[in-house]
């Protein structure tokens, strides 16, 4: 009996690991979180739009406030 339980149990949890039906995960893998444009960049864009004539002056100033406002 022994000599057939062995490699059935042996053969079961092989298709099991083999199959996916576990979950294992090798190796840390990597994990990238989007970062947004840090304020300074905003400023730098904003200061942008409004040299190419994008926003007015007023618009720019109330776009600033309100960046340096969430700071």
């Amino acid at each position: 009996m022994k000599k057939i339980l062995v490699p059935i149990i042996v053969g079961v949890s092989a298709m099991t690991f083999l199959t996916g039906c576990l979950e294992f995960h090798f190796g840390g893998g990597s994990t990238s979180t989007a970062v947004g444009p840090s304020v300074g960049q905003q400023l730098v864009d904003l200061q942008k739009a409004k040299a190419v004539g994008a926003i007015t002056d007023a618009e720019f100033q109330v776009q600033k406030a309100k960046l340096i406002e969430t700071k």
